[in-house]
């Protein structure tokens, strides 16, 4: 499939990503790569416009990252966000930056000195959000000044001639108003880009290269239930049929029912390949008296790794791995030079060297909502493609302290009706993630005429596009006295219910 594709230059921006994301959801399709990419490797690419993100950087500091000057001749439009700005400014002859006399962070008033071209459709005057220390104090030749605020007087730049733009805010961010507007200008009247990327067409193109991959080889995948691992194996299944088999191990760490579900979406309504291991007991074993919650992590990683391994030994000339990592993993766990490492993901590089296969990652430069997106079109079942994400560990980090069987069937139970709760609701698909912990003590409780000594349960419920950020759920009273009350009346040792109302940061998702 012909699509145009735009390149954005990663200089370790926290917003990267959703510069990716926000091209995307134009049907344009985009890819992010280190700063320091060559010019062999753009070519290669092929990119009809190229975008250089934000970064941490002063672009006057030694060791600043840059960019292969070549980029400027290649005759594509470049946009440039904040750092990236600045970046063409001090490497384009006659441009120059300097530190501001102040900074500017937060939100701003944009007033602009033309609406054409990139600022065609928004208003004279609108809220943009800045993040920087320097500014443009000399403009690039053939440059000119196209907006200004209160604090910086070139908030964004143009060279109309070579369609050059640089802006000194975010136009990915939600908190500047016309954002969309900028990068729908600067796709499609600018760069004259065509909105001809889809998920069809992906799914057509990775069955393509997955049949040119594999051959007639075997290939195993690891199911953990959630909506990565599911939709990867459809669509490898979808290319290659039964040389698929897929390797579903519970652990016994799993929600209420979804062991259950794995079985029967995979096996019975797809008909693909399916082993099924019940290492319940033993991972229970290993994490006996264990409470450091990186110590359950590294634990459960190393014995899901141990099972997974002895399962595919007993299958014969395996000699590939499917792998559910989409394109948040890659570039979280530091996928550019400049991209910090947040956590190590299980999908990238999680399984051991030795093990000899060739990994098969056709969800690679895919984000979340992309994949739920793939899932839909492949005909998944709501309850996998719609599934809240959940950590790899499991209710193990869910339990505050040492694990038991005991404790897990209670966060089981009190974790289902929330669930349940939240879905009649209808508030499922709208909250990034809704869930128990149960920690390690107890309180007083009355119930009936009798004291009672239980655990409580914390509900956590949080709203994010991307788990870079979140902040907590402002949950209807009516649906927490509901969950509250089942809760304590139907999950045994528990008797009271406490909400969590942290946003992260400073805290995070998760309790452990």
């Amino acid at each position: 499939m012909d699509y145009d594709k735009i390149l954005i230059l990663d200089f370790g921006g926290q917003y990267s990503q959703l510069i990716a994301r926000r091209v995307r959801e134009f049907n344009v399709y985009s890819i992010i790569k280190a700063h320091n990419i060559s010019i062999e490797e753009i070519n290669e690419i092929d990119p009809a416009a190229v975008i250089f993100s934000g970064g941490p950087d002063s672009v006057t500091a030694a060791g600043a990252p840059g960019v292969n000057q070549g980029v400027f001749e290649l005759g594509i439009p470049i946009l440039g966000i904040c750092y990236g700005m600045q970046l063409m400014a001090q490497l384009l002859e006659g441009g120059h930056v300097e530190k501001a006399a102040h900074g500017e962070y937060g939100k701003a008033q944009l007033e602009l000195f033309t609406q054409k071209t990139l600022f065609d459709g928004v208003e004279a005057n609108s809220q943009v959000w800045m993040s920087h220390g320097d500014h443009v104090e000399k403009l690039p030749d053939g440059f000119e000044v196209i907006a200004k605020t209160e604090l910086t007087e070139t908030a964004a730049m143009a060279d109309f001639e070579r369609n050059f733009y640089g802006v000194q805010f975010h136009p990915e961010v939600n908190h500047t108003i016309h954002g969309k507007i900028i990068l729908h200008n600067f796709l499609f009247k600018i760069t004259k880009a065509k909105a001809t990327w889809n998920m069809a067409d992906y799914i057509n193109e990775e069955v393509d290269k997955i049949r040119n991959q594999v051959g007639k080889g075997k290939v195993i995948c690891g199911l953990s239930g959630g909506v990565d691992s599911a939709v990867a194996s459809a669509i490898v299944h979808k290319a290659i049929g039964d040389q698929l088999t897929c390797i579903f191990v519970d652990h016994g760490l799993l929600r209420k029912g979804e062991a259950t579900q794995v079985k029967r979406t995979f096996a019975e309504e797809f008909n693909i390949p399916l082993v099924y291991v019940d290492a319940r007991e033993r991972f229970l074993k290993r994490l006996k008296g264990v409470s450091d919650p990186e110590n359950k992590r590294k634990i459960i990683g190393d014995e899901f790794i141990r099972v997974f391994e002895e399962e595919a030994d007993k299958l014969e000339d395996v000699r590939y791995l499917v792998q559910g990592t989409i394109y948040s993993d890659v570039i979280e766990s530091g996928g550019t030079e400049k991209a910090a490492t947040i956590k190590s993901h299980h999908n990238v590089g999680g399984l051991p060297d030795d093990m000899n296969l060739e990994l098969v990652e056709p969800l690679h430069f895919l984000f979340k909502d992309e994949v739920r997106k793939i899932g839909e079109v492949l005909g998944l079942p709501d309850d996998i493609v719609w599934r809240q994400p959940f950590p790899g560990p499991g209710l193990a980090i869910r339990i505050i302290g040492d694990i038991d069987k005991k404790k897990l069937d209670i966060l089981r139970e009190a974790d289902a009706i929330i669930q349940e709760e939240i879905k009649e609701a209808g508030l499922y698909r709208e909250i990034w993630q809704s869930f128990a912990v149960l920690p390690d003590l107890r309180s007083v409780g009355v119930m009936g005429d009798e004291r009672t000594y239980g655990y409580p349960i914390i509900l956590r419920a949080v709203n994010s596009d991307d788990a870079m950020t979140a902040d907590w759920a402002r949950l209807p009273y009516e649906l927490m006295q509901s969950i509250s009350n089942r809760i304590v009346n139907k999950v045994g040792e528990v008797n009271r219910v406490v909400y969590d109302i942290t946003s992260k940061p400073p805290g995070t998702i998760e309790w452990e």
